[in-house]
């Protein structure tokens, strides 16, 4: 039987970056997650490897563009995954190489579930701007609410955590949760959009006080909505 070459010499040995992307959509964060073609029902935070002739931050804005079709995402490393049991131990290797062997050469598959250093990044994207690409490994990806993760392979439920938490340490100082909405938006969506990051109400007088005291936000136009109540001002960053 005939077995694919999966190109490892084009790769740096055992370092592998994985990617947790980050949406908003009905008033939830959202993450993509790839649904692996090997084994039942596995899945995994969308990743890849670094190439020999590329850096690390241009490795991962590659891989970012190859499974959500843009450019120009916002993209922040935010931890190194370094345990010297992680995949080596997981309980998903010895399914994942029996099947990666039907596809690949042993060595191939071997170098697959070995042990990799992982460089975890997270980025920011407006959902309905993603155009979900499959990679190598993949049966689909799919937009899965933050409170609705199943388990996934190795350490990625791990590594979404850490994630979620460096986006809850940064989205004040950087306002990097702005990435997720539109061009233009209401204080009520900024106060959603913050509501779902870290799961929790804010009082909307003392929210809206707190954003504009950043002074890093222009008023618009009033958002006519048809309705008799008093229509909410529209908001952008300043140019």
């Amino acid at each position: 039987m005939f077995m694919r070459e999966f190109g490892r010499e084009n790769y740096i040995s055992n370092l592998s970056i994985d990617c947790v992307i980050f949406g908003y959509e009905e008033k939830e964060l959202k993450v993509l997650i790839s649904k692996s073609r090997f084994g039942n029902d596995i899945w995994n935070l969308p990743g890849g490897y670094i190439k020999k002739n590329e850096g690390i931050e241009k490795a991962a804005s590659r891989i970012l563009k190859e499974r959500t079709a843009l450019e120009n995402i916002y993209l922040e490393q935010f931890r190194v995954f370094g345990d010297e049991n992680r995949i080596v131990n997981s309980k998903f290797r010895d399914l994942l190489m029996t099947q990666l062997s039907q596809k690949y050469n042993v060595a191939d598959a071997e170098w697959i579930t070995s042990r990799f250093i992982c460089i975890g990044f997270y980025a920011l994207v407006e959902i309905s701007k993603v155009t979900p690409q499959i990679g190598e490994l993949d049966e689909y990806l799919e937009w899965r609410s933050i409170k609705d993760i199943p388990e996934m392979i190795h350490d990625h439920n791990e590594i979404l955590e850490y994630a979620l938490e460096a986006l809850r340490q940064n989205i004040d100082q950087k306002l990097i949760g702005f990435n997720m909405l539109h061009e233009t938006f209401t204080m009520r969506e900024v106060q959603e959009l913050y509501e779902a990051v870290y799961d929790k109400q804010f009082a909307m007088n003392n929210f809206q006080k707190k954003i504009l005291e950043l002074n890093v936000l222009e008023r618009l136009e009033k958002k006519f909505t048809g309705a008799q109540n008093k229509a909410p001002y529209l908001y952008r960053f300043k140019r």
